[in-house]
């Protein structure tokens, strides 16, 4: 594992850091790594942000949704290859350049993104076979 040593030249921001690190119950260091690995996604990806959310922290798009929600419109279907760009742009209410962001961010980190859309259906899957449980138990 590689080791970088980082001073700072800003006593505030190191604070600022190490308070961060403390709320979320991380080492400073997990939290560095965190915040400049996200740091060079959005550098390389303008369009791409991450948010917290119940499921963990996650790529969204600026202004619109989850990476893998556009992903997921885009992927597979009935929808004619040419088609899928615009129709996920429009079944969203995005724009078409939002949809372009998702798939470039896509393309880099394809693995990522299908975990999270695999995840996605196995939670989908578990909460339909507990449905179809109570249903059952309720005799419908």
């Amino acid at each position: 594992m590689p080791v970088v040593s980082i001073r700072f030249s800003d006593e505030p921001l190191h604070r600022r850091l190490k308070a961060s690190a403390h709320r979320d119950n991380v080492g400073v260091s997990t939290l560095a790594e965190r915040l400049i690995d996200e740091g060079l996604r959005m550098e390389a990806h303008p369009m791409v942000l991450f948010r917290d959310g119940p499921a963990g922290r996650r790529p969204m798009l600026v202004g619109g949704p989850e990476v893998a929600d556009v992903i997921g419109t885009i992927v597979g279907g009935d929808v004619p290859v040419p088609q899928r760009r615009s129709r996920a742009a429009e079944l969203l209410g995005v724009a078409d350049v939002l949809v372009d962001a998702a798939m470039a961010y896509y393309a880099d980190y394809t693995d990522e993104i299908d975990a999270d859309l695999q995840r996605r259906r196995e939670l989908a899957d578990e909460a339909e076979a507990a449905w179809r449980r109570q249903q059952e138990l309720l005799g419908t």
